[in-house]
């Protein structure tokens, strides 16, 4: 998996990237109640705002980590937000989509920087 320094994982699945945010970022937030998620089939550039977050404490916008495609959305979101707190790299990831540039990725941070970015 890669990290990118707004708290949101990639991790690549055959030819499409999953992305969520982190642990770190859901124990931030608190408890979530409200996820929107962006539309399947729409094209996105890096840094647009795609997601937004409601929780118990603030309300916070995911960005777009590359340029792509969304290709598909975590649909239980709608009825469960709190599956991002519950299992935030797992079943809590957000959408997944289509880039052309997988080498994108190698901008971002591997776990063991990504922990050393999170203890600052």
């Amino acid at each position: 998996m890669k990290y990118t320094e707004e708290h949101e994982w990639l991790r690549v699945e055959d030819d499409v990237v999953v992305v969520g945010i982190t642990e770190h970022a859901a124990t931030q937030l608190g408890d979530i109640v409200f996820v929107e998620l962006p539309e399947e089939g729409a094209e996105v550039a890096k840094d647009d705002e795609i997601v937004v977050i409601e929780s118990v404490k603030a309300a916070s916008d995911i960005l777009a980590p590359l340029d792509g495609e969304i290709v598909e959305v975590n649909g239980a979101l709608a009825d469960n937000p709190g599956l991002v707190n519950e299992d935030p790299t797992g079943d809590g990831w957000f959408f997944k989509m289509k880039v052309e540039d997988l080498s994108a990725l190698d901008d971002y941070m591997d776990e063991a920087e990504y922990k050393d970015f999170i203890s600052d």
